[in-house]
């Protein structure tokens, strides 16, 4: 690929940050919530002299409860609603938002969900109900400003209705959105739908004013966005033509890695591929849509799998493993160009990990976007691996580690053959305290931004760990408890931040 000048420029000014999502979070209700918990994380976070809180995708949770599985791409997720907001706003009692007896530090989804609905639904109904409440008018206007919301509700709705059964088996006028058909739900189902639709204005509301309390202290906030949507989603539902699927909308075509050293099958992930010629045809609408969504979600946005922009692996549908795909190329820089000339420069990182070929480095640099460094990755082998310190670069994010690793501790323990290489490189010929020692490291590197997971704070080990790639249950439900980080944990990381540049700008 020819170099150009970098089209998605954003200025990131030398900054740290911490990485939780927000159902990691403390609290009551037995999953962390946008209320009081994520409050006192933000000053926290402030007290820290750090920057950045980065969190996962904030979309609605589908198979094994995985953020990066959503039926519903510009959705959020309800489970994150604080309760006690809507005690405030007079919509439930304090009486009834007293919850049972909940795992203190995990997420237990099914008994979360099933307790948290019904609230949400009785809350949700008595809203609708009182047209003289003080959200009345913001609900409506929600409704106007963010007209895929109505899509969104249809699509759950329909999907409960049919016991979640896939949209392309449906009925052909609902498989095909006939909007006959479509205005016959809406009505025989309103209630339904409605309920939806506060929701996720509740989410967004809360949201909203969860950012303006963290921009107030000086943090700011970086998103995630999948690059696949799940098959089965409002997503494919809504835009046929820019997906590759047959004539009833299964997928033909599907996302996986190739065969390697760690699996002799590749992994075969489902995800339904995109017709990118059919979306250049109208520059990119659905992808821009996505983009600005995210934007107002996020102050910046980590694009994950970005090497499928470049070229993916491609397996049909049919096949029982990944070892039968192909590299199918990708709409490279085009795509980068069209989202620039129609949404300014954006604010991404490219999460360029994996495996990576030089194309995927040239287009990482011709778009301008930093990509990722992480320490875990960096030891074990020689002097030239790129993540090591000596060759990050200012335009990278550096990590001890990321929401797919191990704890730097449980990492430690599970690699002995690394110990002699990381105490040879830090200068130690004893490495007692490697999650504040790749801390350490993180802060010094040149890289313009560096983020570590919360639990490498607290030096905690593998039963801290939030996901096991391939593992198909008990992902995504560790919790932080009430007490966990100290203002001695703030201190300790403020006073790296600040040694090594990267404090909160006053």
């Amino acid at each position: 690929m020819q170099l150009a000048k970098p089209v998605v420029v954003s200025p990131w000014p030398r900054a740290a940050g911490v990485l939780l999502h927000p159902t990691c979070l403390p609290g009551p209700h037995g999953i962390g919530d946008f209320g009081a918990g994520a409050r006192a994380f933000v000053d926290w976070l402030a007290a820290a002299q750090c920057a950045w809180w980065q969190v996962l995708p904030l979309g609605p949770t589908g198979g094994g409860d995985s953020p990066y599985a959503s039926g519903a791409g510009l959705a959020g997720n309800p489970w994150l609603i604080d309760v006690q907001a809507l005690v405030d706003a007079q919509l439930l009692g304090a009486d009834e938002v007293r919850p049972p007896r909940f795992p203190r530090h995990k997420v237990d989804f099914p008994s979360v969900i099933g307790w948290k609905r019904d609230l949400l639904h009785r809350a949700a109904d008595r809203l609708l109900a009182d047209r003289s409440h003080p959200w009345d008018a913001d609900l409506y206007a929600f409704r106007a400003r963010e007209p895929w919301v109505l899509d969104a509700a249809l699509f759950q709705v329909l999907r409960e209705r049919r016991a979640y059964r896939p949209w392309w088996t449906w009925e052909p006028d609902y498989r095909d959105r006939s909007a006959r058909a479509l205005a016959a739900v809406r009505e025989a189902e309103r209630a339904e739908v409605d309920r939806c639709i506060v929701l996720q204005f509740w989410f967004d509301r809360q949201w909203r004013e969860l950012r303006r309390y963290a921009a107030s202290k000086g943090v700011r906030v970086l998103g995630d966005v999948p690059i696949y949507v799940d098959a089965d989603s409002c997503d494919t539902w809504c835009n046929r033509g820019l997906f590759q699927l047959d004539r009833r909308g299964k997928p033909t075509a599907v996302a996986g890695v190739p065969p390697d050293y760690f699996s002799e099958l590749g992994q075969l992930w489902g995800n339904p591929l995109y017709d990118w010629k059919a979306m250049a045809r109208d520059q990119y609408r659905w992808w821009v849509a996505r983009l600005a969504r995210a934007l107002q979600l996020y102050d910046a946005v980590r694009i994950d799998h970005f090497r499928g922009f470049s070229a993916c692996w491609s397996v049909p549908a049919d096949a029982a493993d990944a070892r039968g795909g192909k590299w199918e190329p990708g709409p490279g820089l085009a795509l980068f160009t069209a989202l620039h000339k129609q949404l300014g420069a954006l604010p991404l990182v490219a999460e360029d990990l994996g495996d990576i070929d030089q194309a995927v480095h040239d287009l990482r640099d011709a778009a301008g976007l930093p990509g990722m460094r992480i320490l875990q990755f960096a030891f074990g082998g020689g002097a030239a691996s790129p993540f090591l310190p000596h060759h990050h670069v200012t335009n990278s994010v550096v990590y001890s580690g990321t929401h797919d690793n191990d704890t730097t501790v449980g990492w430690w323990k599970a690699t002995p053959n690394v110990h002699a290489h990381v105490a040879a490189y830090l200068g130690k010929p004893l490495v007692a305290d490697v999650a504040w020692e790749f801390i350490r490291l993180a802060m010094a590197s040149v890289a313009h931004t560096a983020v570590v997971p919360v639990q490498d704070l607290l030096d905690l080990g593998s039963e801290a760990r939030l996901n096991t790639p391939g593992k198909a249950n008990d992902n995504w439900t560790w919790r932080l408890e009430a007490g966990d980080l100290t203002a001695n944990h703030a201190k300790r990381l403020a006073g790296l931040v600040q040694l090594y540049g990267r404090a909160l700008k006053a």
